[in-house]
């Protein structure tokens, strides 16, 4: 080229140096060739434009997808990207290898890739040849190491014979890589098919139950422990005639059969096939091998974990009920999750249980411990619930019982180490008018969803767990599900998982109880998934895969807007109703915990903080004046922002307070004082027995208008 010449155009040059040009725009999925592009990929050599799967087509799979992750990674560093990409033809054999050199930009507008690029067919010789081979021999020993220590790694975490499969599948060997594999297994003298990669559905049929005494390379290997090798397809045309014309229909050029052996046993043989010749090594062999050893210890390990878990899902299954048919009036959803520990057995139940009187009861509890011990008395303390509750025995003389019952197996144990407790919440249900009477051994209080989708936790009267105290008594607590609301009773697994105390947790709970919008069954499925993440089992809810401790969770709902779903149109009035009993000073606090739970969206905390502490005030004075119980009952009616809340507490004694003018120094005398000046309205009423005060409080002045 003489000096001030033009310079011949971009195309000219990379045709001169045997370089192809593309472009891909991932938005319309079309890319343009050049003829020399067109040519490399084994096209006639004239432009053309493709679309993505045709281009696909042509290139081995495992190359596409490194050419997706490479472009993300290149256009996030705003570098170039560079990937070997190996050229398929249509009998899936490689027939050249090539380099492609790439500048992507991300179009944010589309959300779309543009990418222009060069493609060259590389001067090194293919993977496999002898040229090859020498070519990599410097870098061999690296490559074989790190992938030998990706390979272990990938097989020792997986943790069943899918997974195992899959990884096995996605070893990309250095400098040999197969493109189809198999995984035989042997059931009395017969060939089975555990798994393969690189065949269609159905290929398999033909190798399904063959014979161990079959003229066939992996029945040889299961017969002998033996590994073999065939690096041509003459050479498995010779060896084994009467099988070659089943492989020979898949066009592969080499085969590897190598036995998988554990503790000395052949459990099989793996097959790996290569769509180009290979010599099979020394070195190459011993990475075959190795990975082979691996492949043999996981899929054992995978097989064992598999028995072992269908054998304790099929204990525990039998030891759970089935919630039965459906109540009449109520609905119900249960979930039964195991620890990830050990056997997946422990000692967390539910029960539902037909009363004699029309009624049912609900049980719930957790027995000390996480193994079969403490499975076997949840399945005895069990049924000696269902044996009492049947009796037709009322919810504190059943746990009465029960406590009785275990204290009594325990204490029979010869080892003092196997002294057992369990905590149990039992609750009688009339479906007709949704009274529930609740008795609690050592349990979480239950919490409701209200109608609206407030949740409180419903403090209830309790003893200590079954099976310390043969002579605990279990005072019952009585509420009422009104329409619409659902309760939740669950073990602490569910709340406390996570490094989570009962008080976090419950938030936790909370805020999945407030947020669902599916129905009662979804719900269910919710809670755990909220605790542990997505699930892959069903008991019959979702199990997760790792676990801190059992679960148990049992949803009871009165039909009605809100029950377990959206709540479409929200109620205009939420009320709430607990008794705090002379020798329960401390359900003062669980009263004003209540309250708060109750004004959850009141617009002004002030407020909130305001009718707590007139509500602790009139608490503390029936309980230090009087010798009654009170009744307390606070409700809030009203559309949100305009709302009125009103909180009345009433107890039997006749004596009416009234206001005082206390000194400083006064101990008391300050509670009507405090009403008068915080509250909206208030008064004292006197009743026919007793006397109730109360006060309220508006959102807004149009509220205390109405």
């Amino acid at each position: 080229m003489r000096t001030a010449e033009p310079l011949p155009a971009v195309g000219q040059v990379l045709a001169a140096l045997a370089t192809g040009l593309w472009q891909w725009d991932t938005d319309t999925s079309r890319v343009t060739v050049d003829a020399e592009a067109a040519r490399l990929l084994g096209l006639p050599p004239e432009p053309v434009t493709l679309t993505e799967a045709q281009v696909r087509s042509r290139l081995h799979p495992v190359d596409w997808n490194e050419i997706v992750s490479v472009v993300g990674l290149a256009t996030a560093e705003g570098t170039l990207a560079e990937v070997r990409v190996r050229i398929m033809d249509e009998r899936g054999r490689v027939i050249r290898l090539t380099r492609s050199r790439m500048r992507p930009s991300f179009d944010p507008e589309r959300r779309a890739y543009e990418l222009i690029g060069t493609l060259q067919e590389v001067t090194e010789p293919s993977p496999g040849t002898p040229a090859g081979r020498n070519a990599v021999t410097g870098d061999w020993r690296r490559s074989r190491e790190a992938f030998l220590l990706d390979a272990g790694r990938a097989l020792a975490e997986a943790r069943s014979t899918e997974e195992v499969l899959r990884v096995a599948a996605g070893l990309a060997m250095p400098g040999f890589s197969p493109d189809g594999l198999a995984v035989f297994g042997v059931q009395g003298d017969r060939l089975t098919i555990i798994g393969h990669h690189g065949h269609e559905p159905g290929d398999e049929s033909r190798f399904t139950d063959m014979s161990l005494d079959t003229d066939y390379p992996a029945a040889e290997v299961v017969r002998t422990g033996r590994a073999v090798y065939l690096s041509s397809p003459q050479q498995y045309k010779e060896r084994y005639p009467l099988t070659w014309p089943l492989a020979e229909q898949f066009g592969r050029r080499s085969w590897a059969f190598l036995p998988l052996t554990v503790a000395g046993r052949t459990m099989g043989a793996w097959m790996a096939g290569f769509a180009y010749p290979v010599r099979f090594t020394p070195d190459e062999r011993s990475v075959l091998t190795t990975v082979a050893r691996m492949l043999a210890q996981a899929l054992s390990r995978a097989g064992a974990a598999e028995t072992q878990r269908e054998l304790t899902d099929g204990l525990q299954r039998s030891m759970l009920p089935t919630l039965g048919p459906e109540i009449p009036g109520m609905r119900l959803a249960a979930r039964y999750v195991p620890t990830g520990g050990g056997l997946q057995v422990g000692g967390d139940w539910y029960d539902m249980i037909p009363l004699p009187s029309g009624r049912f009861a609900l049980t719930i509890g957790d027995v000390q411990g996480h193994d079969v011990r403490a499975a076997g008395l949840m399945g005895q303390l069990r049924i000696a619930l269902r044996a009492y509750a049947s009796e037709g025995h009322r919810p504190d003389a059943v746990l009465s019982r029960a406590s009785r019952f275990l204290h009594g197996m325990c204490a029979a144990a010869d080892d003092p180490g196997e002294l057992r407790f369990a905590t149990c919440l039992y609750v009688e249900a009339d479906p007709l008018s949704g009274v529930l009477e609740i008795a609690r051994a050592g349990h979480p209080d239950p919490a409701i969803r209200m109608a609206d989708g407030t949740v409180l936790t419903r403090p209830t009267a309790g003893g200590l767990p079954l099976g310390i105290d043969p002579d605990a008594d279990y005072p019952t607590t009585r509420l009422v599900l009104e329409p619409g609301e659902t309760m939740l009773i669950c073990t602490d697994g569910l709340i406390e998982t996570g490094g989570h105390d009962l008080e976090t947790g419950w938030k936790r709970i909370r805020a999945t109880l407030e947020q669902h919008t599916g129905d009662l069954e979804e719900l269910a499925d919710a809670l755990v998934q909220a605790v542990h993440g997505p699930s892959s089992h069903h008991t019959p809810g979702p199990l997760a895969d790792r676990r801190e401790d059992d679960i148990a969770v049992l949803l009871l709902c009165r039909p009605g807007e809100g029950c377990g779903g959206p709540v479409t149109a929200r109620p205009t009035v939420r009320r709430t109703m607990l008794t705090v009993a002379q020798a329960e000073p401390e359900k003062v606090a669980a009263a004003r915990r209540l309250l708060r739970e109750l004004l959850h969206d009141w617009a002004s905390a002030d407020q909130v903080d305001s009718a707590v502490l007139l509500l602790s005030e009139m608490l503390t004075n029936v309980l230090v004046h009087t010798d009654a119980d009170a009744l307390l009952v606070a409700e809030v009616t009203g559309e949100g922002g305009d709302r009125r809340m009103r909180v009345e507490v009433t107890d039997a004694g006749d004596d009416l307070p009234h206001k005082r003018r206390p000194g400083e120094l006064a101990s008391s005398g300050r509670g009507l004082m405090l009403i008068e000046l915080l509250a909206h309205a208030w008064g004292v009423d006197p009743r026919g027995e007793g006397k109730s005060i109360w006060f309220e409080l508006y959102e807004s002045e149009g509220a205390e208008a109405a």
